[in-house]
């Protein structure tokens, strides 16, 4: 395993924490500026699997349908 960069976890606290709060905030600000990031990839519903493989399948599947649908709008 390769280790890269050097963030803490931080400890699980009782009390929220405004720094964190505007840290996660910023975070989640970069993810939806990123190519594709206001999109979701997986279908919305309840979704009940016999096993692991059906649902990791299924998450696969909604994943290969979006990302055809962004490159397919990028090209037009």
């Amino acid at each position: 395993m390769r280790t890269v960069g050097n963030r803490k976890p931080r400890p699980l606290s009782f009390v929220g924490s405004g720094a964190l709060l505007l840290e996660g905030s910023r975070f989640n600000d970069d993810l939806h500026r990123l190519p594709g990031g206001a999109r979701t990839f997986v279908r919305k519903g309840v979704y009940r699997f016999k096993t692991h493989d059906d649902a990791n399948r299924h998450d696969l599947d909604c994943i290969t349908v979006r990302m055809a649908k962004i490159a397919t709008e990028r090209h037009s």
